[in-house]
């Protein structure tokens, strides 16, 4: 072995040790963070109500496991976002745009569905929101001053105990669930633009608004990766074509569409670059990158293990021979009515609806990312905040 060689060999190591060593060192020497809040940002994998407060609400039996009613989420029951509230110990977070029974004392969710990062050119009536990531954080800066004003001018006003005090915005943990919407939207474009570019251009959208909220005072940032799109059931050829043979090299092991995952891949590598390069921007900033696509793979390729059904097996809605009939809606199809209801036990369900995922599989990966195992630096959410 020479010498020039060991000395890589012994520099790679200590790179790959070093994370986990400080990782242990903030677990084993520090107090859990003191979070007063949760500001969440992201889409329809976080909505707690945004777009059906904004739009039309949703219906039965979107809810049902949970909280027995539509409440504005895009699944059965809980979300990832509500498994974080919880263990923190807050209610649920209320939809920043949701008016009525609203508390926003530990937070606020600006999260809504079919969000991107980037600029939309389309309405709500062809797939589209308004609420980009963009809007997002205009509507928290908003949010901020106008309470901000609010304690000045009303310090014994009672309805101050529905706000966050000035002083929680800078202690807050925020959190970032977004960018599948901006990748379904490249890989419906795939061969009329340039993917990489498009994919760049949209890491940059995403720190410029970090950099934006940095701005505003937040320290603490948890932000969470893309999934793997081509694992969503939709997306699988058997739910789009009858009597089909995809070409080999189309599918992996797990009947994942492997150029989606590809593309949600290289976006993922092109994020943890970006929010490195933020770390050295912000040195007293906290920045966690969480690898979502990892945590929701290993969970999709071990579901028999896990007590879940075969992942491409959706629960809610009718996907067959091409037809896509989305979970609580009738069609007439061939000459018949079709009801998209749910399944039996949605508990033994990945797939709720074909694109979200059931309240046991959000469970399942909320714990698995909770504790910092899919984390880098690789610290528990609780102690996000010493990650500097």
């Amino acid at each position: 072995m020479t010498m020039g060689f060991l000395v890589q060999f012994v520099a790679f190591i200590l790179l790959t040790w070093f994370p986990s060593m400080r990782a242990e060192e903030i677990k084993s020497s520090s107090q859990p963070c003191d979070f007063p809040a949760i500001f969440n940002f992201g889409d329809s994998n976080s909505d707690t109500g945004c777009m059906a407060a904004a739009f039309y609400p949703e219906v039965l039996p979107y809810g049902e496991t949970f909280f027995h009613e539509p409440v504005g989420r895009a699944s059965d029951g809980r979300l990832i976002i509500d498994f974080f509230a919880q263990h923190f110990g807050f209610p649920f977070l209320s939809a920043y745009i949701n008016s009525i029974g609203t508390s926003y004392r530990h937070g606020a969710n600006f999260a809504a569905g079919s969000s991107t990062i980037r600029r939309q050119n389309r309405t709500f009536f062809e797939g589209g929101t308004p609420f980009t990531l963009e809007i997002q954080t205009e509507q928290f800066n908003q949010f901020k001053e106008r309470t901000g004003k609010f304690f000045k001018r009303a310090r014994k006003n009672s309805f101050i105990r529905h706000f966050p005090r000035p002083e929680d915005f800078a202690k807050a943990i925020y959190t970032f669930d977004i960018g599948q919407n901006d990748i379904a939207a490249a890989i419906n474009n795939v061969g009329k633009e340039d993917s990489h570019a498009v994919i760049s251009e949209i890491v940059d959208y995403f720190a410029n608004q970090v950099q934006n909220l940095h701005g505003l005072g937040a320290r603490t940032f948890w932000i969470h990766n893309t999934g793997p799109i081509g694992c969503l059931p939709v997306a699988m050829p058997i739910h789009n074509a009858k009597n089909h043979t995809p070409e080999a090299g189309y599918l992996d092991q797990n009947g994942c569409v492997n150029y989606q995952n590809d593309m949600a891949r290289e976006f993922n590598k092109e994020l943890k670059n970006i929010v490195v390069k933020l770390r050295a921007q912000f040195p007293n900033a906290s920045l966690i990158y969480v690898d979502m696509f990892s945590a929701k793979y290993e969970l999709i390729s071990n579901t028999n293990k896990e007590g879940f059904v075969d992942p491409s097996k959706i629960c809610c809605g009718y996907h067959e021979d091409g037809y896509h009939l989305y979970c609580g809606n009738k069609a007439m199809i061939n000459g018949r009515e079709i009801f998209a209801g749910s399944c039996d036990d949605p508990s033994k369900y990945i797939s709720w609806d074909g694109v979200h995922y059931t309240e046991a599989a959000n469970r399942w990966i909320a714990n698995r990312i909770l504790n910092g195992s899919f984390s880098d630096p690789p610290v528990p959410i609780t102690h996000s905040c010493r990650a500097q």
